[in-house]
């Protein structure tokens, strides 16, 4: 008995409408930015189709400023690990098939540390005054019970 692997299809449309709605768009907004002006409604077509011919593919991939590669290897799941366990990445034409490169850094870990450290040495700073002050207090309580008894 042999195994059959099957290749995945890809729903070029679906890939299409999450990134399109990743980048906060809407059908309409990405039809004005193709050269063929497409309406709401034919993009909603384009996103429920498997396929899409390839010169609106490309039409499209352009005015969302990736690769057709990209909107065929688009795959959710990565995307969203990715976004979650890199806080310092690159995204480039290679590893994603961006043609818009967006870079991402993080160049304040300094300052986050030395302001982390400030709360924490604030923190103790206040922790050691409500020890005090609590001191003070059972101190005055004690005295007040003294007198009381005289």
């Amino acid at each position: 008995m042999g195994v059959a692997f099957q290749e995945e299809k890809i729903h070029e449309g679906k890939n299409l409408k999450k990134i399109r709605e990743i980048m906060g768009m809407k059908q309409e907004a990405l039809g004005q930015k193709c050269e063929s002006k497409f309406d709401q409604r034919r993009i909603s077509e384009f996103e429920n189709s498997w396929t899409i011919p390839e010169p609106v593919l490309t039409e499209l991939a352009d005015a969302l400023g990736v690769t057709v590669e990209f909107i065929r290897a688009f795959n959710e799941e990565k995307a969203i690990y990715n976004i979650q366990n890199n806080n310092s990445f690159t995204v480039s034409e290679n590893s994603f098939g961006l043609s818009n490169q967006p870079n991402v850094t993080y160049n304040n870990v300094g300052k986050i540390e030395t302001f982390l450290e400030k709360l924490v040495q604030d923190d103790a700073v206040k922790t050691q005054a409500i020890l005090d002050l609590t001191k003070v207090v059972a101190d005055l309580a004690d005295e007040v019970k003294r007198l009381k008894k005289k």
